[in-house]
């Protein structure tokens, strides 16, 4: 029986989900909370806010902008940084580690406190200050995965900057364009970051890159490593000797509405757009869900095996773990090959890690090289209470693998760049549930996530559709697009009213939970017929033989789309390659049915990806149907462009003939 509650206008309605909520029943904390976020969210934002330290406490918790849109916290101001560093070491917690980092690559390691951290934000803060970065200026930052990333964050964090960090290794052109976009006064960059098999210098890129922009910051500030020496010229400034000549700066209080950070994600026009993030919201989401989601308390550690490029290394490694007083390591290596397999299970046992977080494609490259967890099998792991996995979906086979293997719960959690923090996730701070391989769990409190069909109607439990969030987002959620606020109610506004749009397609279950299949545009038409790649991928996925998969879509004159998979053995596979591909074949029939058209697959040694482990889909769309494409600047391996298109080539599939790399 659905539980029914109240609406924000009085009205009795069912709940979307077929949960029973009330009082003294399972998942009745989890409702409760739920429950009150969505039907009161300024008192519940209000409560949250008292998480954070503010220089003057907002009264006013929820507005709105012209067009609609949620503002939080309007009348509030803080400063990131000072919530972050300087209330920590203000409140006792100054010799805790603020920072574990570790680089196999290089073979070093460094401890940094709160207090030494908060220490040598000031300082370089001071020498922003003194090339004349104030509170609103941009600072444009390309840094590899090492210490002073995050101290050029936060002194930008602390003068009231707002900074756009760039991965770094992006191609010249990349750069510039994010240059021209963001105007930075300053750019930040190193001299040269590593991969597991060469040193990158910076310099020229960065050099390139501005060169050929339209325009011109101020300074350029280069961090000079051991591994690369950049020659300066001029214009530029050595990150230490600023340091040496400097004085602390200190914290700038700006308003909760007023930038932190540009992060670039990719767009369909070509055009990269630039998700703006707040400072006041970003904070009291990223406490709440540290607390929430995580369920991490001050002085512990948390481990998140991404990259300061991407929204999940702002979020997870940079700012939610110190915001909540807890220690963050950062990792400048990869899953595999920095030595071994077994780089992860070695750092957690290291350095105590309590809950983990990666992207499922980091483990299947685990699985692929070491199917029966013979490296875990070396370490003392006992300290790890979670798992947490996000970035792509991840799929049943790889799930299993990880719950076989270890004794914490694997969760498979959902969010994106422009959200900032976890959209559904099962909760383990607030009510851990059983877990369902395939799904996210249940709507983390403040995102009335809801699954509508093309018409913008409630899809029923177990009917895919558009998974879209009500309105109002909650705090911590883009504030809008950079200079270009029609792009942003265009983009994610414009297509369902009052929604919204995730981009996402999935459905509820009859249970509740919810279930993300991908990329909307990863759903094929064959001959009328709506089908899921996902689907077919959990099918593939499944066999013993595969290590990775990715199915896709491919023009056909008669049917519309036919899929295609393209799959990756496991280095263990030793059979026929053919007759894997027949076995393949025979299995998406039997589980999915011949409705599917499943009749081509391709062994593949790897697939392009980018750097935080997407398979690039649509670029291998566009190889089989015989599109132009191009090497796209977050690509992690650009020779994989050429191998799947070769393997293409060869067996004559699709217009692979006519693709043109431009």
């Amino acid at each position: 029986m659905l539980y029914s509650v109240n609406n924000r206008e009085g009205e009795v309605m069912l709940h979307p989900w077929g949960l029973d909520c009330r009082p003294g029943t399972a998942m009745s904390s989890y409702r409760n909370e739920y429950h009150h976020a969505i039907e009161h969210p300024e008192a519940f934002w209000a409560e949250q806010a008292k998480r954070i330290p503010w220089t003057t406490p907002p009264r006013t918790i929820l507005d709105y902008d012209n067009q609609g849109h949620a503002r939080w916290f309007v009348d509030g101001e803080m400063n990131t940084c000072h919530a972050a560093l300087d209330h920590h070491v203000e409140s006792g917690r100054g010799e805790q580690a603020a920072v574990f980092w570790d680089s196999p690559v290089t073979g070093a390691k460094r401890r940094l406190s709160y207090r030494e951290l908060r220490d040598q934000v000031a300082l370089f803060a001071g020498a922003l200050a003194g090339l004349g970065v104030t509170k609103g200026d941009r600072v444009v930052i390309y840094m590899p995965m090492v210490p002073e990333t995050l101290v050029a964050m936060y002194a930008c964090a602390r003068l009231g900057a707002v900074h756009s960090v760039v991965f770094g290794g992006f191609a010249p052109h990349e750069l510039a364009v994010r240059i021209e976009d963001a105007e930075p006064k300053v750019v930040i960059a190193a001299s040269g970051g590593v991969e597991v098999d060469r040193v990158i210098p910076y310099k020229p890129i960065v050099d390139e890159a501005l060169r050929t922009s339209r325009h011109r910051p101020d300074a350029t500030v280069i961090l000079q490593r051991d591994l690369v020496h950049a020659e300066l010229g001029e214009g530029n400034h050595d990150w230490q000797a600023l340091v040496d000549a400097a004085e602390p700066a200190a914290c700038v209080p700006v308003k909760a509405t007023d930038p932190l950070y540009i992060l670039y994600t990719s767009g369909t026009t070509g055009k990269p757009k630039g998700v703006v993030r707040d400072n006041g919201g970003h904070a009291v989401a990223l406490h709440y869900s540290m607390d929430t989601v995580y369920g991490m308390a001050p002085g512990e550690v948390f481990f998140s095996a991404s990259d300061v490029g991407w929204v999940v290394g702002h979020s997870y490694i940079v700012y939610a773990p110190l915001l909540r007083g807890c220690t963050t390591l950062v990792y400048e290596g990869k899953p595999v090959r920095t030595p071994n397999a077994g780089g992860f299970w070695r750092l957690i046992e290291e350095y105590q890690v309590k809950a983990f977080f990666t992207a499922p494609t980091a483990f299947r490259a685990i699985k692929k090289e070491d199917p029966d967890g013979e490296w875990l099998a070396k370490h003392d792991i006992s300290c790890l209470k979670a798992l947490f996995l996000a970035g792509e979906r991840l799929d049943p086979p790889t799930f299993h693998w990880l719950e076989d293997l270890l004794a914490v719960p694997v969760i498979d959690h959902w969010w994106q760049t422009e959200t900032g923090w976890p959209i559904a996730a099962n909760l383990q701070g607030l009510e851990a549930m059983s877990t369902k391989a395939g799904s996210a769990t249940v709507p983390v409190p403040g995102f009335d996530v809801q699954v509508l069909d093309r018409d913008g109607k409630r899809a029923e439990a177990n009917v895919q559709g558009s998974v879209v969030i009500r309105e109002p987002m909650p705090p911590g959620c883009l504030a809008g697009i950079w200079h270009d606020p029609q792009r942003f109610h265009a983009a994610y506004m414009a297509a369902f009213p009052g929604y919204y749009l995730t981009g996402d397609g999935g459905y509820f279950d009859e249970d509740g939970y919810l279930f993300i299949m991908g990329r909307t545009d990863d759903v094929i038409n064959v001959a009328g017929h709506r089908l899921s790649t996902g689907e077919m991928e959990e099918v593939l996925g499944a066999h013993p033989a595969v290590a990775e998969c990715a199915v896709i879509g491919i023009h056909d004159a008669l049917k519309g789309q036919l899929p295609v998979g393209l799959v990756i053995p496991k280095d263990s596979f030793s059979g026929d390659e053919v007759a894997l591909e027949e076995e393949l074949i025979a299995l998406v029939r039997e589980k999915i049915g011949a409705i599917a058209c499943f009749k081509q697959v391709l062994v593949v040694s790897r697939l392009p990806k980018t750097r935080s482990g997407k398979i690039l889909r649509k670029l291998l769309r566009h190889i089989a149907d015989g599109k132009e494409y191009g090497v796209p600047s977050t690509i992690d391996d650009p020779t994989s462009l050429e191998h799947v298109h070769n393997a293409m080539l060869e067996r004559d599939l699709g217009q692979a003939s006519e693709a043109r790399l431009v």
